[in-house]
């Protein structure tokens, strides 16, 4: 665990520097402070080149206090108040923050009323006086909440059978709370939930407090470690809260509808056995907890919130989908806590790392416990790349989504699209240095935010090699490069091939004392020569050829 330490509490300025310098010009220059003072509030944003709009500059969000009231009703605007300590990285006159369909009571800046205007989706903050580069700062506003949302536009609550769950990602945590709402300033987060008896309240973190009084209960919860706004998690409902222990004593809790209980419980058994799989894979779990949010709505999609992912309940419910492949989507929200959670994107653009990840352990996870082979997905996956790449770009490049759509970038290019390129990448570098990659980018960025860039030169730092060449074609290039080749972890030189695998296919059987699986002999989306690229089929090959594999593979 990385301790992330709070920030001093702000205590009350003397006027500013600058005012008191300015205040020195004040003669020689009241028309141009005139001018400046009647400039109009205007939106900002830090020039993400899919969201222009979103996040400010000029500051660091170091923490977010959120209190919302519940009346009961899930069409009902909430009662909330959102307190953001930051450290100012430039000298500011002003300061923006996201915020949209919600009403503003009131703001103070660092104890004192302050002015503020709305300007697009922005919340445009006037302190009494400027702020200095450098310092810390306190902003208060008290403001409404509304979970109903226009057809047209997208919001963060979803409205479930009995209250409310949060599903920010990727563009609309201020549709819900004023923020810095652009996953490269994370920030820890503190919640104060109150809703009446009878409900149970839940957030990201873990539990603090609970406070009983007056027909309603408060629940306090606190993340710790930084998260990004899209992660954000709140649940109000008639829910059943369940613990369970993970790996190395990790509290695993997860939160069901009551009455569907005993229908999810053998689903939620499979956690902490997952849990280990993926530490085996990519080391220690990053957070201080990890479960489950089973939400009684149609969403059409789950969520990773930090360390309580969204699932409707509907799919370990209905028939219509099979085991293995809800454990597997299980496994790509767990990823997500490493890849796109405790390593966070850089820009959306790099949405392809939290993604591809998440897909690559999803389709790892489904062929090692159900049998469903990783090289027949990304044999697929490379068939339909080129028509993914002309729909919404390249992996690393994605188009920009229609306006009001959250999730418009979430394209097939940014999943399968992008576990793609992690198979051609352990089939350029090998099994053992790709598993050393993973690692080390985890371990290197956990906390923060990376980027493509990022991860380029780590992959050639850990490989000894130039990849940019390799990751230029596979992550931006209109056409994928040439299907991976066919074995994984080959340590052969550049430009020799591989062994050729002459055998007799023998069905599922061996004929002899010697059976290889076919999928020790390849692993790639492009079978061996005479090798079926159907899973765990039998060849009989020579004592020589095994000879040969075992020392060219690695």
């Amino acid at each position: 665990m990385l301790h992330t330490p709070h920030p001093p509490t702000p205590r009350p300025r003397t006027r500013s520097r600058r005012r008191l310098r300015a205040a020195a010009l004040l003669a020689s220059a009241v028309s141009v402070c005139l001018v400046a003072a009647s400039a109009p509030p205007t939106p900002l944003g830090v020039g993400d080149r899919l969201f222009p709009q979103l996040g400010n500059p000029g500051y660091d969000v170091t923490a977010y206090d959120l209190s919302f009231t519940y009346s009961g009703s899930n069409s009902a605007p909430l009662k909330a108040v959102t307190t953001i300590d930051a450290r100012t990285t430039a000298d500011l006159d002003r300061l923006n923050l996201d915020f949209a369909h919600g009403k503003v009571d009131s703001v103070e800046v660092d104890g004192e009323p302050a002015a503020f205007a709305t300007a697009g989706e922005d919340l445009v903050v006037t302190p009494e006086d400027a702020l200095d580069e450098g310092e810390w700062t306190r902003i208060t506003v008290r403001h409404s909440s509304d979970p109903v949302y226009p057809e047209d536009r997208q919001g963060g609550w979803v409205r479930t059978a009995d209250g409310l769950a949060m599903a920010n990602q990727a563009d609309v945590a201020h549709l819900v709370f004023p923020c810095n709402d652009h996953p490269s300033d994370k920030a820890r987060f503190t919640f104060h939930i109150t809703a009446p008896d009878g409900l149970t309240a839940v957030a990201n973190g873990l539990p603090t407090g609970v406070d009983r009084t007056g027909g309603s209960t408060t629940w306090t919860y606190r993340s710790g470690h930084p998260m990004a706004t899209e992660l954000a998690q709140v649940s109000i409902g008639r829910s059943t809260v369940l613990h369970r222990a993970g790996p190395h004593g990790l509290p695993v809790r997860d939160v069901v509808p009551t009455k569907h209980r005993a229908a999810l419980e053998p689903w939620l058994e499979k956690t902490p056995d997952q849990i280990a799989w993926m530490e085996r894979k990519v080391g220690r779990y990053p957070f201080e907890t990890y479960g489950l949010l089973m939400a009684d709505a149609t969403t059409g999609f789950e969520l990773e919130t930090q360390t309580l992912s969204l699932f409707e309940r509907e799919l370990f419910t209905e028939p219509a989908y099979p085991k293995w492949y809800v454990e597997s989507i299980m496994v790509h929200e767990l990823a997500h806590q490493w890849f796109g959670n405790s390593v966070s994107p850089g820009t959306w653009s790099d949405l392809w790392l939290n993604e591809g990840h998440a897909t690559w352990y999803e389709a790892l996870y489904a062929e090692e416990t159900a049998d469903k082979p990783m090289a027949a997905r990304m044999k697929a996956a490379y068939g339909a790349s080129d028509r993914w790449r002309t729909a919404g770009g390249p992996p690393a490049a994605p188009k920009p989504p229609k306006n009001g759509s959250k999730t418009g970038i979430f394209r097939s290019n940014v999943y399968d699209g992008a576990a793609l390129v992690l198979y051609a990448l352990r089939q350029e570098i090998g099994r053992t240095a790709f598993e050393g990659l993973e690692r080390a980018w985890i371990a290197r960025n956990q906390d923060g935010t990376a980027t493509t860039a990022d991860f380029v030169r780590l992959a050639s730092e850990s490989s000894g090699r130039d990849l940019g060449g390799f990751f230029q074609a596979w992550l931006y290039g209109e056409k994928p490069r040439r299907c991976p080749a066919t074995r994984t972890g080959s340590r052969l030189r550049p430009g020799r091939r591989p062994p050729r695998l002459p055998g007799r296919h023998t069905g599922n059987k061996p004929v002899t004392r010697r059976p290889v699986p076919c999928d020790h002999l390849r692993d790639g989306a492009v079978p061996a020569p005479g090798i079926s690229p159907a899973a765990r089929t039998l060849y009989t090959v020579s004592r020589r050829v095994c000879r040969a594999h075992r020392s060219a593979a690695t």
